[in-house]
């Protein structure tokens, strides 16, 4: 989980009457003890800040290594006429917004892609530097995460050069209508110009063609640029999720 060597995901999941009572301690002593077998040094998971699980875990030593806004937007809701200045702010440099699906998908400039991804993800602003998948172990992965390229645009420089993307792709199979909204950035050159924006309105403009309702995604509490964009937009934010940590080789 996380990328990070050494770290091990350990979920609890246990009926209500159980929550916080002794099985929970049971079965957290039991998971430890697996992922200490398994060579981990870290146990880290990701829970609601408003779930029982959140006091228990930090009562037994876990600590708070990252925290992110989940946030909903109702698609339908949008007024795309009322950024009408913003698309045409970022279009003034020349920079074209084109699904994934029109550039060859998957299978047609994969290391462009890539290295646009790296250089995003390694640029989010969060509580510890995001950790990206080699190239190989992304091209592996990516397709089967978001095999709907119609929903993954790019943005494209007056010379080819991938600048920004946003990843409205992956449908929320407990949520029918729902759609997660993964990656949006631009590279640092191209920044202050509308640009991510107007790659969120494309995406959402999809989406809503491909008959989704509802956006949904998560951001790092301190990226704050990315979090006005929402608001911009309506996105309605809910509880904090909270990733926990713990040193495997500690306590029970």
């Amino acid at each position: 989980m996380d990328a990070h060597d050494g770290w091990l995901d350990l979920t609890l999941t246990l009926h209500p009457r159980e929550a916080g009572g002794p099985l929970a301690d049971a079965l957290l002593g039991a998971g430890l003890g697996v992922l200490r077998a398994a060579g981990a040094t870290t146990a880290v998971t990701r829970v609601s800040e408003d779930w029982w699980e959140h006091d228990f875990l930090r009562a037994r030593g876990w600590q708070e290594a990252d925290r992110m806004w989940l946030s909903t937007l109702d698609l339908r809701s949008l007024d795309f006429a009322a950024f009408a200045a913003d698309e045409a702010r970022a279009r003034a440099r020349g920079v074209r917004i084109v699904p994934l699906s029109d550039l060859g998908g998957w299978d047609a400039h994969q290391r462009e892609h890539y290295d646009l991804i790296h250089a995003l993800l390694t640029d989010v602003p969060s509580a510890r530097p995001v950790q990206v998948w080699p190239f190989e172990v992304w091209l592996e992965r990516m397709p089967t995460l978001l095999p709907d390229t119609s929903g993954i645009m790019i943005a494209l420089a007056p010379d080819g050069t991938w600048v920004g993307t946003s990843q409205l792709s992956q449908p929320i199979a407990t949520r029918p209508g729902f759609v997660h909204n993964g990656l949006t950035g631009v590279r640092a050159g191209w920044r202050g110009h509308g640009l991510g924006l107007a790659l969120k309105l494309a995406a959402a403009r999809a989406a809503l063609t491909r008959g989704f309702t509802h956006s949904r995604t998560g951001n790092h509490v301190i990226n704050r640029p990315m979090l006005a964009i929402n608001e911009r937009l309506g996105f309605e934010r809910k509880a904090a999720t909270v990733t926990l940590t713990r040193e495997v080789g500690s306590g029970e």
